[in-house]
């Protein structure tokens, strides 16, 4: 499963503008209730003991500056954000993938947090019923649940295409949970600043990209309205595999040879779950494996290398961005 979902263009500096501090923020100890996923989450006072149960809502909880406020973090697909590590450290790791739901509660939390429904949800690390039980609110961000089914199997399926703002919107509501707004606003404006500049004059109305997560035996493959596409259509490009609304379709290498993508967007993974995690695993079969060999984007090498955090929804989505458009002006596509 894609879910526990390179030369480096981050500007990291803006994604430390909240992290840099070792002094806690400031509380805005009035209650906060807000809706998120068909749920009503509230929490009495800042959380104290926050856990993330994702690498995505982890990543955002240290660049607003929150590593004192987190009692742990779990599932771990790449590194910590480049200008995050010393925040991170600060922060015990429970697992490396998903946790037991006993190890959770031995951290004591007074908050729960995931990037995916599955997390919190039957087979996953416990549902949100049962942090219910026991007095701990949780958050699952909003990119997982917007137009999106899912029950419908796999990694789900959406009705409508994903955007950008809802990635904007779980940096908010986790300013807000934690009473560090003005963090949360500045952060935002870096994000979309970013978006902008990466994007800024360029023109690949006629390019098509395809996205490739892991495993090359049943390969994961984005469909048309995930964080993949957000990156696509921010740059004015194509997904060879836009006609799917599945998440992470698993597509066989026959059909992905026969749509010929003009350059490929390949996860570059550190975890050992699947087969072909990393880009260079990933290229060594593309290049010798006699359906893919020949593709236009395998012979001419137009290979953009994303992390894993990059191609599900998250404040990486804006380095996937980044890199896909750096990509395409390197390669002499973009007009």
């Amino acid at each position: 499963m894609p879910h526990a979902r390179s030369a480096t263009l981050l500007v990291a500096g803006t994604l430390l503008l909240t992290a840099c501090s070792d002094a806690g923020p400031t509380e805005a100890e009035a209650a906060v209730t807000l809706k998120n996923c068909g749920r009503t989450v509230s929490v009495d006072t800042p959380p104290k003991r926050a856990v993330s149960l994702n690498q995505g809502t982890t990543e955002i909880m240290l660049s607003l500056g929150l590593a004192d406020r987190m009692a742990g973090t779990a599932t771990w697909t790449d590194p910590v954000l480049k200008g995050l590590e010393k925040a991170n450290a600060k922060v015990e790791r429970i697992a490396d993938n998903a946790p037991s739901y006993e190890r959770v509660l031995e951290a004591e939390p007074d908050f729960v947090a995931a990037s995916f429904v599955s997390t919190l949800g039957k087979g996953g690390v416990a549902t949100r019923e049962q942090f219910d039980k026991v007095g701990v609110p949780t958050y699952v961000s909003p990119s997982d649940c917007t137009g999106k089914d899912n029950d419908s199997g796999g990694d789900g399926s959406r009705s409508k295409a994903l955007g950008i703002d809802a990635v904007y919107g779980e940096v908010r509501d986790l300013a807000k949970v934690f009473g560090v707004e003005e963090r949360g606003e500045k952060l935002v404006a870096s994000l979309k600043e970013r978006v902008r500049k990466a994007g800024s004059g360029l023109d690949a109305s006629d390019v098509t990209l395809l996205y490739w997560f892991a495993n090359s035996e049943s390969p994961y493959m984005a469909g048309c309205c995930g964080a993949p596409g957000i990156i696509t259509r921010t740059l004015g490009a194509q997904n060879v595999f836009d006609d799917t609304h599945e998440e992470w379709p698993q597509i066989n290498w026959e059909t992905v040879a026969d749509r010929d993508p003009d350059v490929l967007v390949i996860g570059d993974l550190t975890r050992k779950s699947q087969t072909a995690e990393s880009a260079a695993k990933k290229i060594a079969f593309l290049e010798s494996n006699p359906v893919t060999k020949n593709m236009d984007a395998v012979r001419h090498q137009r290979y953009v290398l994303l992390s894993g955090q990059a191609m599900n929804p998250t404040i990486r989505t804006i380095e996937g961005v980044e890199k896909v458009a750096a990509g395409l002006r390197e390669f002499g596509l973009a007009k």
